[in-house]
């Protein structure tokens, strides 16, 4: 710990010694609310008034010297604590009204989402997506209506006062979490804890990487901050600390994170579970650690601390700021009982009578609106005017890396892109899938400017190394391999951040299958978030061998079908896992899995690239248009198993169709028309054959048909052995087939 946060962390202890007594002293004279007793009441007092004797003790130290960092010109401090108080009051207000929400933060963070949004950050309301605007994640995304008030009194058109009448009602633009699908001006979805500041260091990743390619020395269009605001519970994910760990790796200086220090979760004080010191953590992790002690008051020490981190271009930086959840409730603040819940009539009006808020509920004053709304959209129009000006200078400058560059941050692709994916013949080696997954990206790399990304310590088997870049790292970002090591957490979140930065950069990033499940609720909210992150995993079956059960996966392939909005591709061959790449790359809104194997497979005869789009197609036998005996169903490694079937069962005179499902939910949006030419009614023969869990397959194979699969955990030997022991040969996808005939 730097000599600075030693010498506050002996102050703020001499100073708690003496804060009751001079809580109570501060406090002598005033009523005795009736809602609580008054010893109640004098134990709330001394936590409202501890933060501001840390505060003055710390002064009177020198910890921390007068602010630098001033305020909008103009305003002064009577309105500036008016405009903290209403960010307060919309909270409460919407919270009570929909008896449903999370006051406790909105009131404790309040005076630092002030200092960020009104005097810090750079915007342009009337255009949220502005490219070099500085972006903002609120991590703690339960405490959201503080981010809704903060976009209204901003000028945003999404958030309007009956807006904030209908938080969490269906259909809202304040829903429960913030979600960037649904309101302009919230960067990324968060709400699972940790997510959040994970995300924020992909979207610091990103404009440190852009700017690495695209800046000059005499021309910056590539200048933007990512501030995040995170909690106790963002803290105690272990996900933040795998991303803070790969921050502070790659020196990502323009990440500000500001800690809401109130020591309170859902149980009660985090002290009954949480006692670590996180800023010794994050110093320890790479950081610049600062600590503002008085977050309820210290509107200088909020400034002073953010103008010293962006001074700090090699670090990120974390500014803990201790405050008080629930700031102004004289009978709920510093307890859990403000942290998730509505305060309640009474103490709605205890609070108002506690801050001298004479307004009625959801009344922003006009000195406020004047203050926040008009000054943001006067100096946001004047901010993007300003980087307009620049990036046209630029481009005379410049004009081949302007080119690129607008066309990335338009976020169209690139004419002609996919011409570059190769396809492949029967006579052609048969390959891994893994194998032709490194060559879609190393085709697509030179035509993309966009992508990037890479695997969770995996590289060499995942097999996703761009072979013409470098690695991103902290001295050479403008390199387009990543290296997340072991963190698959991290490393889909952060990918999901680069992918939510609106700049055209298309992230994948990769590891066995079997460990999506560590990582699985990032992909959840990738899917959720429409954010087109492409996740490559491979070692798809039983079929990797014998690394055995804990590696072998079973279930996943049924569970990410299960997940809504996720594209799964399981490639059977060279042309499968070019089509696959096709589609991944199209879908900018929607993230693929692709499960890709271990063991080569031949290239199919009847395989293509476009096919894939339709999810499932005829790949062999009996076509379209004609009635076959019997279907064989089968993805990725099964399919040519499928084929030999088939062939046999030709042999004895049956007309057999095989049916490649390289994508349920590809094939399930199909016309009716185009899946009833592929699985025609009549025909109810049918086999589907894949080396993972048979749940799902019955909306394929009817009530009549069969399902050859695993519903076990595997084993751990060769490949070809365990295919044999698991009964996934071609013999019994043939037995199974005359079964059903």
């Amino acid at each position: 710990m730097n000599a600075l946060a030693m010498q506050q962390v002996k102050t703020e202890g001499k100073v708690r010694q003496n804060a009751k007594g001079a809580a109570k002293s501060a406090f002598a004279g005033r009523p005795v609310m009736a809602l609580r007793s008054s010893k109640t009441v004098q134990v709330k007092a001394v936590r409202h008034e501890r933060l501001a004797v840390r505060a003055s003790a710390r002064r009177e130290n020198g910890v921390v010297q007068a602010a630098t960092v001033e305020s909008p010109a103009q305003i002064d401090q009577d309105t500036i604590m008016k405009c903290i108080n209403t960010i307060r009051f919309l909270a409460i207000d919407a919270v009570e009204k929909a008896k449903s929400g999370h006051p406790g933060l909105p009131m404790g963070a309040a005076p630092m989402a002030y200092v960020l949004y009104n005097e810090v950050m750079k915007m342009n309301p009337k255009n949220p997506y502005f490219f070099n605007r500085d972006r903002f994640v609120l991590s703690a995304g339960h405490g959201c209506m503080l981010q809704y008030a903060l976009l209204h009194l901003c000028g945003y058109d999404s958030v309007q006062v009956d807006d904030m009448k209908q938080f969490r009602q269906l259909g809202s633009k304040t829903p429960g979490h913030p979600e960037n699908f649904e309101t302009p001006g919230i960067e990324v979805t968060t709400g699972p804890l940790g997510q959040g500041i994970a995300m924020a260091v992909g979207l610091a990743a990103a404009e440190k990487h852009l700017a690495a390619r695209y800046n000059k020395p005499d021309a910056e269009i590539v200048d933007h901050y990512t501030y995040c605001i995170l909690g106790d519970g963002c803290n105690m994910e272990g996900v933040s600390t795998e991303a803070a760990s790969l921050a502070g790796h790659w020196g990502l200086g323009k990440l500000i994170c500001l800690y809401d220090d109130n020591k309170i979760s859902i149980d009660g004080h985090t002290d009954i579970s949480f006692t670590e010191d996180v800023c010794a953590r994050f110093e320890a992790l790479g950081w610049h650690v600062q600590h503002v002690e008085d977050g309820n008051h210290d509107l200088d020490g909020i400034r002073k601390a953010i103008q010293t981190a962006k001074a700090v271009s090699d670090k990120p930086s974390l500014i803990k700021v201790s405050t008080l959840i629930g700031y102004g409730s004289p009978n709920k603040a510093d307890t859990h009982d403000v942290h998730g819940a509505a305060l309640g009539a009474e103490e709605v009006a205890a609070t108002r009578e506690n801050l001298k808020w004479e307004y009625e509920p959801f009344v922003v004053p006009e000195e406020v609106y004047k203050a926040m709304r008009d000054y943001k959209i006067a100096s946001g129009a004047e901010v993007e005017a300003d980087w307009n000006a620049k990036l046209e200078a630029y481009s005379q400058k410049y004009p081949a890396e302007a080119s690129e560059f607008k066309q990335l941050i338009s976020q169209e692709l690139p004419a002609g892109w996919e011409q570059a994916l190769p396809t492949f013949t029967p006579e052609d080696k048969g390959l891994a899938t893994r194998l032709h997954s490194q060559t879609m990206l190393n085709s697509l790399a030179p035509v993309l400017p966009g992508l990037l990304g890479g695997s969770a310590d995996l590289a060499p088997s995942n097999m996703t190394l761009m072979k013409m870049f470098g690695d991103f790292q902290k001295d050479t970002p403008a390199e387009r391999n990543m290296r997340f090591g072991v963190r698959e957490f991290g490393m889909a979140c952060i990918a999901n951040g680069i992918g939510q930065h609106g700049s055209g950069l298309i992230p994948y990033c990769a590891t066995f299958f079997i460990f999506t499940d560590y990582m699985r609720n990032a992909m959840r909210i990738a899917a959720l978030s429409e954010t087109g992150t492409i996740f490559v995993t491979t070692h798809d079956s039983i079929g990797l061998g014998e690394d055995g059960p804990t590696h072998q996966p079973v279930e996943h392939l049924a569970s990410f079908r299960a997940m809504p909005s996720m594209l799964v591709m399981r490639p059977a061959d060279g042309n499968e896992t070019a089509g696959a790449y096709k589609i991944a790359v199209l879908n900018r809104k929607r993230p693929t899995t692709m499960a890709l194997s271990r063991q080569g497979l031949p290239n199919l005869a009847g395989s293509s690239i476009d096919a894939v789009a339709k999810g499932g197609y005829v790949v062999y036998g009996t076509p379209e248009g004609e009635t076959p005996d019997c279907i064989l169903i089968a993805t990725g490694s099964e399919v040519s198993l499928a084929v030999e079937a088939a062939e046999e069962l030709e042999a004895s005179g049956k007309k057999v169709r095989v049916v490649s499902m390289v994508c349920f939910e590809l094939f399930d949006e199909q016309p009716e028309t185009y899946r009833n030419s592929v699985f025609p009614p009549s025909v109810e023969a049918r086999v589907s054959v894949e080396a993972g869990s048979t749940f799902g397959w019955a909306k394929y194979t009817g009530s009549k048909g069969k399902s050859i699969g695993i519903d076990t955990f595997g084993a751990s030997a060769p490949a070809g052995p365990l295919y044999k022991h698991f009964g996934i040969t071609k013999d019994a996808v043939v037995a199974a087939a005359k079964e059903v005939m």
